[in-house]
């Protein structure tokens, strides 16, 4: 065989993946196209569903009807499209995962494909679990904090004006009122809206946090008694993430902190009974030696 014979026989495979790889690609860009095409068509309600804990922090306190503003023509619209985008997303990850499993599958073994799809499954459901807690107790935490810390401040700044007023006439530089200082809250769609999803995006990304570690331990990049032997400096970096992720807020940051701690130890066990199905693989095919591990 010429040496041109055996380069287009070489050739010829990564053409066939790189057709491949466009098929897969082009099928998962439209399945994202319709996502967001059906997302923008409740976006609405959606904006509404991830503003509730605004919305409910501002009844309790004391707002009747609570609104939002925006300040420029095009904000509500592109607000809109950003939900769309990000649930277009969400809708199509299905498709978008179908594509990616159907591309590597015929590179992997068969024990490499049941080891795989399991958590190409388990990803989408912990992060739609870590996006389920920061909606429905993360956010309001946030919300109560930060829109409490203004009710406080208003409250403070109407006893200081009182107080003023106490004082005679003409010692007082600062003109008697009797409602004193009243401070409110008129917040943009797009800024109340951002730090929900700031939220859902960092939960849901660190619920991930089993997934990526029992699959680097599927593959032999990391052990159950190494990430033990390394807690201490896990706790460290978890309290500096529930430190930038959280409000200033202790009750906020002892919740993520207990949260991510626990899905940490939950890696370590995982990845503990992957250690010792291996461990009983080697054994069973003779490349394990019990008498090497007890000296």
């Amino acid at each position: 065989m010429s040496q041109t014979e055996e380069m287009d026989e070489s050739t010829a495979p990564l053409i066939e993946h790189l057709a491949e790889l466009r098929t897969r690609l082009i099928r998962a860009v439209l399945a994202f196209i319709v996502g967001i095409v059906l997302a923008f068509t409740v976006a609405e309600p959606i904006l509404q569903f991830l503003l509730g804990p605004i919305e409910s922090t501002l009844r309790d306190l004391g707002d009747p009807s609570p609104t939002l503003q925006y300040t420029s023509p095009q904000e509500y619209l592109f607000t809109l499209f950003r939900i769309s985008m990000v649930f277009g997303f969400a809708l199509s990850f299905p498709m978008i995962g179908y594509q990616l499993w159907r591309f590597v599958a015929p590179g992997l073994y068969k024990n490499e494909k049941g080891a795989f799809l399991p958590f190409l499954i388990a990803s989408p459901v912990m992060f739609l679990l870590g996006a389920s807690f920061a909606q429905f107790v993360v956010t309001p935490l946030a919300m109560q904090f930060f829109l409490g810390f203004a009710d406080v401040a208003s409250v403070f700044a109407n006893l200081l004006q009182s107080t003023v007023s106490e004082v005679p006439g003409e010692v007082a530089v600062v003109p008697e009122t009797s409602d004193g200082v009243k401070i409110t809250f008129f917040g943009k769609v797009n800024e109340s809206l951002d730090i929900t999803l700031k939220f859902i995006m960092a939960f849901g990304l660190c619920f991930q946090l089993p997934v990526l570690l029992t699959l680097m331990g599927k593959a032999g990049l990391v052990s159950a008694e190494g990430l033990g032997a390394v807690r201490k400096y896990a706790v460290v970096a978890i309290l500096l993430l529930a430190a930038l992720v959280t409000p200033p807020d202790v009750v906020t940051q002892v919740i993520l902190f207990s949260v991510v701690y626990g899905l940490y130890e939950i890696s370590i066990f995982l990845v503990g009974r992957v250690d010792k199905k291996r461990e009983a693989k080697l054994r069973a095919e003779g490349y394990y030696d019990d008498e090497v591990e007890d000296d």
